[in-house]
């Protein structure tokens, strides 16, 4: 398997990962959860999970030179 194709596999567990963290928030708020803390954590790695799904996709670009 090449670089490529292992930036690709771990991109999908991510986004996977990303999607599922979604719906525990989303549940979590429409059942009237109050554990300000837990949403919070829960929310920010969210967003860590974004911004490492950015960064292995932007390995994915090949250098263009200027």
């Amino acid at each position: 398997m090449n670089d490529h194709s292992e930036i690709q596999n771990r991109i999908t567990l991510l986004k996977v990962e990303h999607r599922d963290l979604d719906i525990v928030i989303e549940s979590l708020i429409l059942a009237g959860h109050t554990d300000e803390l837990q949403l919070q954590r829960l929310k920010k790695r969210k967003l860590q999970l974004k911004d490492h799904i950015k960064l292995l996709q932007m390995q994915l670009i090949p250098d263009v030179p200027a």
